[in-house]
């Protein structure tokens, strides 16, 4: 087996400094078994700032330093102020070189086995362009990372909805999660939507598919870009890469901003692909 090389993107803005090392640390401890696996060679870790803040780039330095040893790489951009999740990611997407391209929220902790298991997985299948591993919140709780195409309906239930009304079309909303598809045992392929938690990509698919829509600041770029990709290639969800999403609740009138955000993107979104209410 050969070694591939793999590019990381995690972008900030503000983070929550335990979030932030969570996510690097398991980072680091999986790029390092998949290294011993013989898995992965060259390694570079990008961390894109969006941030105003010089103290939270001096701070993410710091971290890259604790985590990161040779011959893993670490690149760090800040300055081109807050362009948004999407358009953040498109300043290492493309041109790196690499074999694969990790996207990776820092809400996110991958298992020690998750970059071995998944770029293992994506070796034998030269038809997948892009992978999503199955996902667990803090408790052990399962989450899905897989979608189908939303509706207009199906975001009002998993977004907006209160409790006791998602529980009236608690199966509705796992049809629209794709849960019995994507169970514990079996990769399953050709997803539509993937949500933003952790993507594996190779990388000839995303210079072919032009990267995410700066259209999207936040919200919604995700599903745009995996259902563009999905014109180029297959993509998949790959059950033994594992990770952890830590939720990251908004509070007060940030919430409210970015009630507005996920609003304005979804407009953007099915403007973009075709309006489905129900």
């Amino acid at each position: 087996m050969i070694a591939s090389s793999l590019q990381v993107s995690i972008v900030t803005y503000r983070p929550d400094e335990d979030a932030l090392i969570r996510c690097l640390y398991a980072l680091s401890e999986a790029i390092e078994f998949a290294r011993a696996e013989g898995v992965l060679r060259t390694v570079n870790v990008a961390l894109i700032d969006n941030s105003e803040s010089r103290k939270v780039v001096e701070r993410l330095v710091e971290l890259g330093d604790l985590f990161f040893r040779e011959p893993t790489q670490v690149s760090y951009l800040h300055g081109h102020a807050n362009i948004g999740f999407g358009a953040a990611h498109n300043l290492t997407l493309h041109g790196s070189g690499a074999d694969y391209h990790l996207i990776l929220s820092i809400e996110t902790e991958l298992m020690q086995t998750a970059l071995s298991e998944g770029v293992r997985w994506m070796n034998d299948h030269d038809d997948v362009g892009a992978a999503a591993p199955s996902l667990f919140a803090s408790g052990g709780i399962r989450m899905y990372p897989c979608r189908r195409f939303p509706s207009v309906f199906d975001l009002f239930l998993t977004s907006v909805a209160p409790v006791w009304l998602r529980g009236l079309f608690e199966r509705r909303i796992r049809h629209y999660e794709m849960r019995s598809e994507t169970d514990l045992h079996d990769p399953f392929f050709d997803i539509p939507c993937f949500s933003r938690a952790c993507v594996l990509a190779r990388r000839q698919v995303t210079d072919q598919s032009s990267g995410f829509d700066p259209t999207f600041f936040l919200y919604f770029e995700m599903y745009d870009w995996i259902l563009r990709l999905g014109l180029i290639a297959r993509t998949a969800y790959i059950p033994n890469m594992r990770a952890v999403f830590y939720d990251n609740f908004i509070l007060g009138s940030e919430r409210i901003k970015h009630k507005r955000i996920f609003c304005k993107s979804a407009i953007a979104f099915f403007r973009k692909h075709g309006w489905k209410w129900f």
